[in-house]
C-alpha cells in the first residue's frame, strides 16, 4: 500500500509534527522518548514509593512498641522500685522481731534488750546510708526552715538566738531531697 505524498503530509500533522517530521511553528522540538522508558520510570517510582511506605510502617509500628516496653518499665519501676530497699530491710525486721523475743525471757534485765536495739539502730542506719538517706540531727546547729521545722522557741541564755536547742524528732533526706524535717525547739534572743 503506498501512501500520497498529500496522505503522509496529513498523517504527520495529526501528530502534530509539520511536514518531514519538523514541529509545527510556534512549538518546541520535543525530545521523543520510548513510552516504555517512562513506563520504566513509572514503576521504579512506585516501587520506592511502596518501599518508603513499608518503612513508614514499621518505623511507626518500631514506634509502638518503644512506647509500650517504656510504659511496663515505668509500671515495673513504680510497682518494683523499692524492692531493693524493702530486701535490706527485712535484716532489720529480724532484728527487731529477735529483740522483743529476747525482751520477753529476759526476767527485768533489760541490757541485752538495749544491746539488741542499739545493734538494730545500727543495722538501719547502714540500710538508710546505701539508699542515700541522711539523718538530720541539727542540734546545736543555726535553724534551716529549709530542713527544720520548729516546734517552739524556747528561752536559751548560752545560745545564740535562732539556735537548735532541742531536737524533738529527727529528719531525713534523699541526697538533697528532703523526705522529713526535723523537729526542733530553737532558742530566742533575750530581747523577746
Amino acid at each position: 500500500m503506498t501512501q500520497t505524498k498529500d496522505e503522509s503530509s496529513a498523517q504527520a500533522e495529526a501528530l502534530g509534527h509539520g511536514v518531514g517530521g519538523e514541529a509545527p511553528a510556534g512549538e518546541p522540538a520535543a525530545a521523543a522518548e520510548p513510552t516504555s522508558s517512562l513506563e520504566e520510570e513509572l514503576a521504579l517510582a512506585r516501587g520506592q514509593a511502596e518501599e518508603n511506605h513499608a518503612k513508614h510502617l514499621r518505623a511507626l509500628a518500631d514506634l509502638d512498641n518503644l512506647r509500650k516496653r517504656h510504659q511496663r518499665e515505668l509500671e515495673n519501676a513504680r510497682k518494683y522500685g523499692l524492692e531493693r530497699l524493702a530486701g535490706e530491710l527485712l535484716a532489720v525486721w529480724d532484728s527487731l522481731e529477735a529483740g522483743l523475743a529476747a525482751a520477753a525471757q529476759a526476767d527485768g534485765d533489760t541490757s541485752a534488750l538495749v544491746e539488741g536495739s542499739r545493734a538494730t539502730l545500727k543495722l538501719l542506719d547502714s540500710v538508710l546510708s546505701q539508699f542515700a538517706i541522711e539523718v538530720i540531727d541539727p542540734h546545736g546547729e543555726p535553724f534551716d526552715p529549709n530542713y527544720h521545722e520548729a516546734m517552739s522557741t524556747v528561752e536559751a541564755p548560752d545560745t545564740e538566738p535562732n539556735t537548735v536547742v532541742e531536737v524533738v524528732q529527727k529528719g531525713f533526706r534523699i541526697h538533697e531531697r528532703l523526705l522529713r524535717p526535723a523537729r526542733v525547739l530553737v532558742s530566742k534572743s533575750s530581747d523577746s
